[in-house]
């Protein structure tokens, strides 16, 4: 997973559309099409592996986007690592067995961590468990509550239970396409062996290299892609 430094185009979906949140706040979306699409422009661009999210599964509890993300796992053929709504271990092994390749747990892994654990031994490293932090402090139920652990800890916690990777992403910085946090980051990343994938905040091409410099094994992106900051070959190349 993530041999090399990524940049990973996000694919978030709400409502059968492509979506982007400011700070994960309902009623601050901006839309962008049909999610194929998105997705098969990505993968024209470069991208090896994408990054999807029901939208509405994360805040509802209900993947109400599966159908898109059927149509995805039938259009590309790069890495898919999927969140949003996945609350048991049935449900990540059924999404697992149909194609997708990683299972992004946020709030279920904080409520049940050995659901980490009991989905990774049927299909190990495909747990890539969600630290969402804002103020220090990881946040569940599509960011509306805080659970008062510390980022650093939490990885540690679910790197034992059997975790393949961290997707870290800094609420304070995410959707604002105002610059990156790099000393969140770093500290998640030094307190585990695992890869981190840091989420939020990028506005450059300056921003992906210095979360790759504090550790990170790839980066989620998301405005800045879809409001043409910059292209995904040209972070591609850049980072070449």
């Amino acid at each position: 997973m993530f041999p090399t430094f990524e940049v990973v185009p996000a694919v978030d979906m709400q409502d059968g559309e492509v979506v982007q949140l400011v700070q994960g706040e309902i009623g601050t979306e901006t839309t962008y099409g049909d999610p194929v699409d998105a997705a098969e422009k990505w993968v024209e661009g470069g991208a090896e592996t994408l990054h999807l999210v029901d939208l509405d599964g994360a805040f509802d509890g209900e993947r109400k986007n599966a159908a898109a993300v059927e149509s995805i796992l039938g259009a590309v053929d790069v890495e898919v690592q999927l969140g949003g709504g996945i609350r048991t271990a049935t449900d990540a092994t059924d999404l697992l067995s149909r194609g997708v390749d990683r299972v992004i747990l946020g709030t279920a892994a904080i409520e049940n961590p050995d659901i980490v654990a009991e989905i990774s031994e049927e299909y190990p490293g495909s747990v890539m468990v969600s630290l969402d932090a804002k103020d220090g402090e990881v946040l569940v139920s599509g960011w509306t509550e805080s659970t008062g652990l510390d980022p650093a800890e939490a990885a540690t916690r679910y790197e034992e239970l059997g975790a393949g990777a961290i997707l870290f992403t800094d609420v304070d910085v995410e959707g604002r396409m105002e610059g990156v946090q790099t000393g969140p980051v770093r500290r998640v990343a030094e307190a585990v062996e695992i890869p981190v994938v840091a989420s939020g905040g990028v506005a450059s091409v300056d921003d992906i290299r210095t979360l790759r410099d504090a550790g990170a094994s790839a980066v989620v992106v998301g405005s800045a892609l879809y409001q043409g900051a910059f292209s995904l070959s040209e972070a591609v190349d850049a980072l070449d």
